[in-house]
């Protein structure tokens, strides 16, 4: 099946094993002087183990591979020890995989093993513990507009994922730069008038990995496309700010100076504001 698991870049690596470490997992070892996946179905692809590498050798990627197996972990986690144990059920929990988190919980219970678990473990996720762009919201949709009124994309060029882009695109050359999270085009049922006459680049603050590359390439649409201005669109939620913080860094290092404005909008999909960013770094051209 195929599945997200972590990778390891052996050429990064430098066997210091704190990542096997902090992998109760089991999923990790340090083999001939490097960190190795020694088994599939033991990691959950979450990436715990990607913020305790010293050396960012670890990332996420999605290929074929074992099914993650809960119980498998389970018995190579029990012998570890209570605070193990916790640290483990913390774990799923903070990633909602609550099917996982049952499947341990269970196990736990049919061995007899007694761990005295808090009851936050074993009762329903409070919506004050969730992180705010995963809590469920439920709002009517609205329908004061007819069927049969079809509104044209506003969208002139392919690919738009910031991963996937390139600022040497003659598209962006010397044009208005639209850089939006990935949500806002969902949430905002007037996307593509605001998309109107800009070019688009759209990136997830959240959930994409290899983000380090984003202040980098922003930095080229400034200097080398020679963008006339950024509109940054970000949702409400904390997590999404990431973007226009890659935005304000690219544009403290680039050698010309834009005018960048962030947009933010609500889950329900209003606009709530809009802002001028003031960049502190002086022009360089």
């Amino acid at each position: 099946m195929r599945r997200k698991i972590i990778t390891i870049d052996e050429e990064k690596c430098n066997g210091c094993g704190v990542c096997a470490a902090d992998c109760p997992e089991g999923a990790l070892q340090v083999i001939d002087g490097k960190a190795r996946l020694v088994g599939d179905l033991l990691c959950d692809g979450l990436g715990a183990c990607m913020g305790s590498c010293p050396e960012d050798a670890i990332t996420i990627e999605e290929r074929e591979a074992e099914e993650y197996n809960e119980i498998e972990v389970m018995k190579n986690i029990v012998p570890q020890g209570r605070n193990v144990i916790l640290a483990h059920l913390e774990h799923l929990k903070k990633h909602y995989q609550t099917r996982f988190l049952h499947q341990a919980i269970s196990f736990l219970r049919e061995q007899k093993i007694d761990v005295d678990l808090p009851r936050e473990l074993t009762s329903p996720e409070p919506a004050a513990a969730q992180c705010p762009s995963s809590r469920n919201h439920a709002f009517p949709a609205l329908h004061n507009v007819a069927h049969d009124e079809k509104v044209p994309s506003q969208l002139t060029h392919w690919p738009v994922q910031l991963h996937l882009v390139s600022p040497t695109a003659p598209q962006y050359q010397d044009s208005d730069l639209l850089i939006a999270a990935d949500c806002v085009a969902y949430a905002l049922g007037d996307f593509h008038n605001e998309l109107r006459g800009k070019t688009l680049a759209i990136a997830c603050p959240k959930l994409d990995v290899r983000q380090e590359t984003y202040i980098e390439k922003l930095t080229a649409f400034i200097d080398q496309a020679r963008v006339k201005s950024i509109r940054v669109m970000i949702m409400q939620v904390p997590c999404c700010s990431g973007l226009l913080r890659h935005v304000v860094e690219a544009a403290s290092r680039a050698r010309r100076r834009v005018p960048v404005n962030c947009v933010i909008v609500g889950i329900r999909g209003e606009i709530l504001s809009e802002t001028p960013i003031d960049e502190p770094a002086v022009s360089r051209q």
